[in-house]
């Protein structure tokens, strides 16, 4: 997991001393710093980073009024030389408070506990799926509802897959195909090929086809699907 980071501070050695330790953290990336809220303001409308790391008493200006100018969507942290707003900081869900000069073993906890909680929320989010679910997804640069039973066949396209459905429309997705495989009821869904998974319920016909593959016949589909030698004992498992 790679989490993209920004620093809010208008000291410009605070944000060097900071950006330092967290060059040790190989699961962060500092993508850029801002001295003042507009600035910073800018950054994460255009960045979109997932944790801010905010001074609290910048020049002239408040770091809580910042949550006023943009919506909170990244994990926030802290940093300041001052510890009277440590409740306040917590009453908004910050992940921690640390105090100047940060020190580096305090930092790793706090890092360690952000990236377990990302970890749990992502493993609670990615739920395996029933046949019955209906998915929200991302296609292109819409969003629809997508019955896990409708779905065919699906196609590996880079970081994307190709997703058939029983309509007769193909959908580009932005989810990879080991995402699918880990989500999709394993006793609809196989995979027949290192870059396909079909669903048994459309599947009319297997059939030999060279060096022990076979080739799968789906319905209302012209075009068969190979099923490569590595998958074969699999596909011929499930249909006895």
């Amino acid at each position: 997991m790679k989490l993209d980071a920004i620093i809010i501070d208008d000291e410009r050695l605070a944000r060097r001393e900071l950006r330092l330790l967290l060059n040790e953290f190989v699961g962060i990336s500092v993508i850029g710093e801002a001295e003042d809220l507009n600035e910073a303001t800018d950054l994460i409308r255009k960045l979109k980073p997932d944790i801010v790391f905010l001074d609290i008493q910048l020049s002239n200006e408040n770091g809580f009024d910042l949550l006023e100018l943009v919506e909170k969507d990244f994990e926030l942290i802290f940093v300041t030389a001052f510890d009277e707003y440590a409740i306040r900081a917590f009453e908004i869900n910050a992940i921690d408070y640390l105090l100047k000069p940060v020190n580096p073993e305090r930092l790793a906890k706090t890092l360690e506990r952000l990236f377990k909680g990302r970890s749990e929320k992502t493993e609670s989010t990615l739920r395996k799926l029933e046949y019955e679910d209906r998915l929200f997804i991302e296609v292109g640069e819409r969003s629809r509802f997508l019955k896990v039973k409708s779905i065919k066949f699906i196609s590996a396209d880079g970081d994307y897959t190709q997703v058939f459905t029983d309509d007769g429309k193909r959908h580009l997705v932005t989810k990879p195909l080991k995402e699918w495989e880990s989500r999709l009821p394993e006793q609809y869904f196989v995979r027949v090929h290192r870059s396909a998974m079909v669903n048994l319920e459309f599947v009319e016909k297997v059939e030999a086809w060279f060096n022990r593959s076979y080739r799968i016949h789906l319905h209302e589909m012209n075009d068969p699907i190979t099923a490569s030698r590595r998958y074969a004992a699999q596909l011929k498992l499930r249909f006895g």
